[in-house]
């Protein structure tokens, strides 16, 4: 007898459309060196060694050819259950078979410092007690039954270019090493090894209570975790790490608490911790819109971010990191004439050409698929206020003024002096033609209103003076150019589209939220820069971006609308988008920056750790509303 339902061919997905799972269905592995995406089917389809921005030895994100590490049962594709084990980056995927329960545990562990480590001469801020292992550890236990486990790890170095060389070690049925010639990876396991052309790949039977263990290391000395109970111990001082250092930062008591201690361990899982830089996101290439060129290299640190993560980190009483990222700051080389770029590497570096790597075909055929980001070299000019307010943020909880980053400071205000009347590419890096950009001019008005406060701390009153007088002839300019005929802050001076980077304008309070000008901003934003309730950075028909194609919605700038509701007076309207944006949460909780309205799915890169900036800026302002109303 024929089934009623008919069965899709076996390489078809369950859900009849694309092989690719949807990006906010992804979780995320750090050990704050590299980190890496898990699919939903167990497989690891991206991860760089041995840092962020290295080239992918695991690349199936971007091509489902690029290389991919595999750990479930055997026949089985969907998980019954996914999460993070409270308070921690350690991943728990629950797996229903027709023959029993298994649990497998993902984690790129941590462990306690020791000298020998390979990458200590990298280190610019100072160790902590505990230290990436360079290790992906991956253990699996059968909770029920028994279940047919499979483990295939299959690794193309630089960007899926180059397969791996396999070779076993020493005869040893339980570790084998795979290498391009540069970079090599050894896989430990306690289940039995076997090597198929490209791949590793191994199977087993487990019974109930038992459980097996699989590693990937990158680390000095290729070591690995000696048995199963070495395994088990690195990801429990894994776990007692990601606790305790959560447990340092101060959450309120709220409904939302959850959603802030995710998005820390987010930032904390982006962050550099050699040097203290935190990168943009995790991935490179994945479209703003389904199969569209918009497609960017964000594993970088932007300038602009500085703000926005020391607002973060502050926030919710995380000031080591705040310190380590200024610390990061102070050591970036800076151009001739002292201006920081508005981005780098997360070692420091200034060069991030750009290339196109044709041999990958994209997310769900979005190409061209980019490394490195073209965008360091432009002229925006909202970098040095970035850096302006994140020091002055960091100087009132501190108390005073990093001494090494005084001339630093110095040098990026008399570059705003210099840069504000210049037309540049605004905050959004767009690669048409230069405009005077409002939230460019806005930024220099930041950069010399902190400047003088800041030097007014420092004791130089004729300084602060000088620098006083240069931001209100700014602030001057900003109203009188910068404003609409109908009262409203305008993109740039030549149009009068809406942006959404004009909602930073209560919140780095160039104007008290009360101004009509700010009020009609606010609302007009909420009313005509809106798809289906998200809000969009502009709209493409009315900017010259120098990109063809359309774009998602932002969901940083719809948390930035949430804020800027808050600030006047709009808590109503501002609790329920946010109880809509974090409702769009992905499984796991996580945020990419793009979001495609009508459906619904996150796209561009992930997990980006702008929005969870915005995320926390946008739930303390919504918490403090209510505790006023209270």
């Amino acid at each position: 007898m024929s089934p009623t339902v008919p069965l899709p061919p076996p390489d078809t997905p369950l859900s009849g459309g694309s092989p690719f799972p949807p990006i906010g269905d992804y979780a995320f592995l750090s050990d704050c060196h590299t980190g890496a995406l898990v699919a939903p089917d167990g497989t690891v389809e991206w991860m760089c060694v041995p840092r962020f921005d290295s080239p992918s030895v695991f690349g199936a994100l971007l091509d489902r050819r690029a290389g991919g590490f595999r750990l479930g049962p055997y026949g089985t594709s969907v998980p019954g259950t996914r999460r993070y084990e409270p308070g921690t980056m350690i991943l728990e995927t629950t797996w229903m078979t027709s023959s029993g329960w298994i649990v497998v545990r993902d984690a790129l562990t941590i462990g306690r410092w020791h000298d020998d480590h390979a990458d200590e001469s990298s280190h610019t801020r100072p160790p902590t007690d505990f230290d990436a292992d360079h290790m992906l550890i991956r253990t699996v236990e059968c909770v029920q039954g028994e279940v047919q486990v499979e483990a295939v790890c299959e690794p193309l170095f630089g960007y899926g270019v180059t397969p791996g060389t396999w070779t076993m070690v020493e005869n040893d049925w339980r570790s084998a090493e795979a290498t391009d010639g540069e970079t090599t990876l050894r896989l430990v396991s306690d289940l039995r090894i076997g090597l198929e052309g490209t791949r590793a790949r191994a199977r087993h039977t487990l019974a109930e209570g038992e459980r097996r263990f699989i590693a990937l290391s990158w680390t000095h000395g290729l070591t690995g975790p000696s048995d199963g109970e070495d395994a088990q111990a690195r990801l429990d001082t894994t776990r007692h790490y990601w606790r305790s250092w959560l447990a340092g930062g101060r959450f309120p008591d709220h409904r939302w608490r959850e959603y802030l201690q995710r998005s820390a361990l987010t930032l904390k899982g982006l962050t550099y911790a050699p040097t203290g830089a935190t990168v943009a996101a995790l991935t490179t290439s994945l479209p703003e819109t389904p199969g569209g060129e918009r497609n960017w290299d964000y594993r970088y640190c932007w300038m602009r971010d500085a703000t926005f993560t020391l607002w973060g980190l502050h926030a919710i009483g995380l000031d080591w990191e705040a310190d380590d990222f200024m610390q990061f700051v102070a050591d970036l080389e800076r151009g001739p004439d002292g201006a920081l770029q508005i981005m780098y590497g997360v070692g420091g570096e200034r060069d991030l050409s750009e290339r196109e790597l044709d041999n990958l075909h994209g997310y769900e055929g979005a190409v061209p698929v980019r490394i490195g980001n073209g965008a360091f070299q432009q002229r925006q000019n909202d970098v040095f206020g970035a850096v302006l307010d994140s020091v002055y943020l960091h100087t009132k909880v501190s108390g005073h003024v990093p001494q090494r980053l005084w001339p630093v400071l110095q040098d990026q205000v008399l570059c705003a002096i210099k840069a504000w009347e210049e037309p540049d590419q605004g905050i959004w890096e767009a690669r048409g033609a230069p405009k005077h950009y409002v939230s460019s001019k806005l930024m220099c008005w930041v950069a010399l209103d902190r400047g003088a406060r800041l030097a007014e701390l420092e004791g130089d009153m004729p300084l602060a003076k000088k620098w006083c007088d240069i931001a209100d002839e700014i602030h001057a300019d900003i109203l009188e150019r910068g404003v609409s005929e109908r009262g409203v802050f305008r993109q740039h001076y030549e149009t009068d589209a809406l942006d959404a980077s004009t909602l930073l304008i209560p919140l780095v309070r160039f104007l008290p939220p009360e101004d009509e000008r700010v009020r009609a901003t606010v609302l007009a934003i909420a009313d005509e820069l809106t798809e289906h309730g998200f809000v969009l950075r502009y709209k493409v028909g009315e900017t010259d971006d120098g990109l063809s194609g359309e774009e998602g919605t932002f969901l940083i700038c719809s948390f930035w609308l949430s804020s800027a509701l808050c600030e006047i007076g709009e808590g109503a309207r501002a609790k329920s988008m946010l109880e809509r944006l974090l409702a769009h949460a992905s499984p796991l909780q996580l945020y990419a920056e793009e979001l495609d309205a009508e459906t619904g799915r996150h796209l561009g890169n992930f997990p980006q750790a702008f929005t969870h900036l915005a995320l926390i800026n946008a739930v303390m302002h919504a918490i403090a509303e209510e505790e006023k109303d209270a």
